[in-house]
C-alpha cells in the first residue's frame, strides 16, 4: 500500500513543497468557504486545475468566516471541510488562512495563475495586481447558476419551516 501525500499543510509545509515543485510546473491558486460542499464548488475546483499542474485552495477558517458571513457560519467546521476538499482530486494542496482576505497567501505562493469565481461582481480581485506584477495571470471561472451553499440553506430552512 502506497503512502498517500498529505493534501492539507500548514502554510510552512506548503512553501517547502512548492519550491520543489515550482519549477516547470504552473501553481494555481484559488480560496473559498467551501463550506457544505456541493457539485458547483467541484465543477469550478476541476476548472481552476485545469488552467495548470498544481492547485493550491485556500480555505477561509471558521474565525473568518463567522466575521464575514455571520455568526450562524460556518455549517461544516474547518477541519471537516479540508478533508472533504482534500479527497478530491483537482485539490493537491489545502491550506487554511484566518485574515478576511487571502492577500498574504497569495503573496506567499506566488501563483502563476489566481483564480476566483465569476458571479457577476465586477473589479479587481484581491491579489491581481500582485500576480500580475509577476508575470501571473488572473482567471473570472464562471460559477454554476444557481448553485451555492447559501441557497442549500435557505432550502432546508424552508422545508424544515413547513414542518
Amino acid at each position: 500500500m502506497s503512502k498517500e501525500r498529505k493534501k492539507t499543510v500548514s502554510l510552512s509545509s506548503l512553501l517547502k513543497s512548492l519550491g520543489n515543485l515550482r519549477k516547470g510546473k504552473k501553481i494555481v491558486f484559488t480560496n473559498g468557504c467551501f463550506d457544505i460542499l456541493h457539485a458547483g464548488h467541484v465543477r469550478y475546483l476541476k476548472k481552476a486545475k485545469s488552467l495548470g499542474d498544481i492547485l493550491v485552495v485556500g480555505l477561509n477558517s471558521d474565525k473568518s468566516i463567522k466575521r464575514i458571513k455571520g455568526k450562524d457560519r460556518p455549517i461544516v467546521s474547518e477541519g471537516e471541510r479540508a478533508e472533504v476538499l482534500s479527497g478530491l482530486e483537482s485539490v493537491d494542496y489545502v491550506v487554511l488562512f484566518s485574515d478576511d482576505t487571502p492577500i498574504k497567501l497569495i503573496e506567499k505562493i506566488k501563483p502563476n495563475v489566481l483564480v476566483k469565481g465569476s458571479d457577476g461582481k465586477k473589479g479587481k480581485i484581491v491579489g491581481e495586481d500582485f500576480v500580475k506584477s509577476m508575470g501571473g495571470k488572473t482567471v473570472r471561472a464562471r460559477l454554476v447558476q444557481g448553485k451555492s451553499t447559501t441557497n442549500i440553506i435557505k432550502k432546508i430552512e424552508r422545508q424544515h419551516s413547513r414542518k
